[in-house]
């Protein structure tokens, strides 16, 4: 291959890695933008093993072997919940990579070696040691391997001071000291960790998302610069590019959030100080407040018994806020992420639209642990993009905001960063959720965020309920109340038969028999298909079966392996919401378990149950396995209408029978049906 054509190569590869950051940056497009850059990257590792002619290298294959081993392994076990920290983790063996690279170079360094060379692998060591060290703290503090808040050792400014100098120093002498290169280069391997620890290790609180984005631009630079180095210009163009990004990105969150970069890297971590001011509302929102008590009346304020012993609002006040609400915003933070809570938020925010409420997401840049935490989580529940404002977007309309419900966010809803001097996030801009008229805080205790602030929204007011405890048992507090108001309502629903007696026409089962159906069995199977996944249900089968569980019911689900649209289909969705994998079975396993099964859910299936692919010869699904949810004792089936599945073939599930109960429309209707009667 001659150099003109790699250099051409090279610049396709590096524009297709461009185009799909570029379609990273829209949600529909994202996907495809993130494998369009993978490819590109793997086809980049190709064309070098051909430039060179390496394919020989024996070591080479058996490295590629176990990278995309790990790899594989870490799609298939990372969780959503630990995702910053593998973010993390994957920087820091970028610049690990790097730092392995320069210091080849310069072991292989002779009397030929030009200055260039010398120079840019000593900065490529240094930059890619401290991201390696620095991405490892930063990790850790993630995984709560480290402590998570700020640490501070003695004379810590000028060790960190001290090192950096350092490594200007060691990067100076390598040429002018050629003869000592090895010594050097170890020297400056270990001052550049030393360093990468010093300014990582005292980063906390809402700093913690700037510091993995400024690590993502330093792997980056780390790879452009050791291309240098070693002289490959792909290396140099994506090395560049995504340290161009990261940066980009860094300097957008550091605006943000109020901060310098150059304050996080080389400055004291700031910490409350003993003179600092108590943490208190804005002058404005206390004369707001004041305004809105002088003018309440007396027949809006709050009986005694509608406040709990702290003072706050008691939840049997949900249904009251929640039907007087027009406008709704939600602020998810940290918390509902380490509860993976977001199929629950979408649950009560789509409850909430049926009830003609207007409900958007407040997202705050540094909400979570990376960048763009918050809106990976919801968009992975499918909510609306264009739900979710950004922080000075929907500021503006919070005092015009009804109810606004914080879903475990704390320091960047705390009014203190307006007031509080000396603390770490005094300065910081923060999402005005104090001007709402009433506030709905889900946090797990009283204590201050990440950032250890005190939060003045915690204290007793007639117009905040706090609801503590785990955000999921929060957000469920929070829709057994629209439950409860939508039954005392007395909306009326349809079962197979279109009735509410004892018994549908046709001896189906009434709804009402749900209750007494699930009291009475133990043994229950859940039988998913293309249905639920159309109606992205997956989140309500996870609590329905988490209900069960909760009662002491045995519950597996069935999976047959043509159901939905691709093989694994239900797999993916199940384990999406945090089914354990191991209460997925395979037909041939579960098939004969059956005859001993108290209740059988199918949701959303139809061919893959259907008892006439064992006897309706001449039909598409004639002979095909299926799942035999015919010998369970009691059916319940969530099935959008009576027509048959995909095949076109009449399902004998469907007919008349006192021990069938047929649940018709979308899925989640009928989860929610379901839960409603437990």
């Amino acid at each position: 291959m001659t150099d003109t054509v790699y250099y051409i190569i090279c610049g396709v590869l590096s524009i297709g890695v461009l185009l799909g950051i570029n379609m990273m940056s829209k949600v529909k497009s994202a996907v495809k933008g993130n494998c369009l850059s993978a490819l590109c990257m793997l086809a980049a590792v190709c064309v070098t093993l051909y430039k060179y002619q390496i394919f020989s290298a024996g070591m080479m294959w058996a490295g590629l072997a176990i990278g995309a081993a790990i790899g594989i392994y870490l799609t298939i076990k990372v969780e959503m919940i630990t995702m910053p920290q593998t973010v993390a983790l994957l920087n820091g063996l970028g610049g690990a990579a790097s730092a392995v690279a320069a210091l080849l170079t310069l072991a292989a360094a002779n009397g030929k070696t030009g200055i260039f060379a010398i120079v840019t692998g000593g900065i490529a060591l240094a930059v890619g040691a401290l991201t390696f060290s620095g991405s490892l703290i930063a990790a850790g503090k993630l995984h709560k391997l480290l402590p998570q808040k700020p640490t501070v050792l003695p004379a810590h400014q000028a060790l960190t001071t001290i090192s950096f100098l350092g490594m200007i120093v060691f990067i100076v002498l390598l040429p002018i000291k050629p003869e000592l290169m090895m010594s050097i280069s170890i020297a400056g391997l270990v001052i550049s960790i030393l360093f990468g620890i010093f300014f990582a290790i005292r980063v906390g609180g809402a700093d913690m998302p700037i510091t993995i984005s400024l690590l993502n631009s330093t792997s980056g630079v780390a790879a452009s610069i050791a291309g240098m180095a070693i002289g490959d210009i792909l290396l140099v163009s994506v090395g560049g590019i995504v340290g161009a990004s990261g940066l980009l990105l860094t300097q957008i969150m550091c605006r943000a959030m109020n901060r310098s970069l150059a304050s996080i890297l080389f400055s004291k971590a700031a910490s409350p100080a003993k003179s600092a001011k108590p943490a208190q509302p804005s002058e404005l929102s206390a004369k707001e407040a004041a305004e809105k008590q002088n003018t309440q009346s007396a027949e809006t304020k709050p009986a005694q018994n509608e406040l709990t012993a702290t003072g706050h609002a008691d939840k049997s006040q949900l249904p009251s806020w929640f039907s007087d609400a027009k406008e709704i915003i939600f602020i998810p933070g940290y918390g509902m992420a380490l509860s993976q809570a977001q199929g629950l938020v979408k649950q009560l925010a789509d409850k909430l639209e049926s009830m003609r409420k207007n409900v958007r997401f407040a997202i705050h840049p540094v909400a979570g642990r990376m960048p763009g935490h918050m809106n990976v989580l919801l968009c992975e529940v499918d909510i609306p993009y264009d739900k979710l404002y950004e922080m000075e977007t929907i500021n503006p309309d919070f005092d015009k905001t009804d109810l606004a419900i914080i879903i475990g966010a704390s320091d960047v809803v705390n009014p203190a960063a307006n007031t509080a001097e000396g603390t770490p996030i005094y300065g910081m801009p923060v999402l005005a959720a104090e001007k709402a008229k009433k506030l709905i805080i889900c946090n797990f205790d009283l204590q201050p965020g990440y950032a250890g602030v005190p939060n003045p929204l915690y204290e007793p007011n007639p117009n905040t309920m706090m609801l503590l405890g785990d955000a999921k048992e929060s957000i469920n507090t929070m829709l057994d109340s629209l439950r409860t108001k939508s039954a005392s309502g007395g909306a009326s629903v349809s079962t197979g038969g279109g009735n509410t007696g004892e018994a549908a026409s046709g001896n189906q089962p009434a709804e009402a028999q749900i209750g007494p159906w699930f009291n009475e069995a133990r043994e229950i199977i859940v039988i998913p298909g293309y249905g639920m996944a159309l109606s992205q249900a997956q989140g309500l089968v996870k609590q329905l079966a988490d209900k069960l569980e909760s009662m002491g019911k045995n519950v597996r689900f069935a999976i047959h392996p043509v159901a939905g649209r691709m093989p694994g289909h239900m797999n993916v969705l199940l384990c999406e919401v945090d089914i354990p994998y191991d209460k997925l079975y395979e037909m041939e396993t579960i098939n004969p378990d059956f005859d001993k099964t108290d209740l059988a859910i199918i949701i959303g299936a139809s061919d893959v149950v259907n008892p006439a692919a064992n006897t309706a010869e001449g039909t598409p699904i004639y002979g095909m396995p299926v799942l035999a949810a015919e010998k369970a004792k009691k059916l319940i089936i969530c099935n959008f209408d009576l027509q048959p599945g995909y095949a076109g073939v009449p399902n004998p599930l469907y007919e008349p029978n006192p021990n069938t109960m047929m649940l018709l429309g979308d899925a989640k209707d009928s989860l929610n049906k379901i839960l409603e009667n437990l």
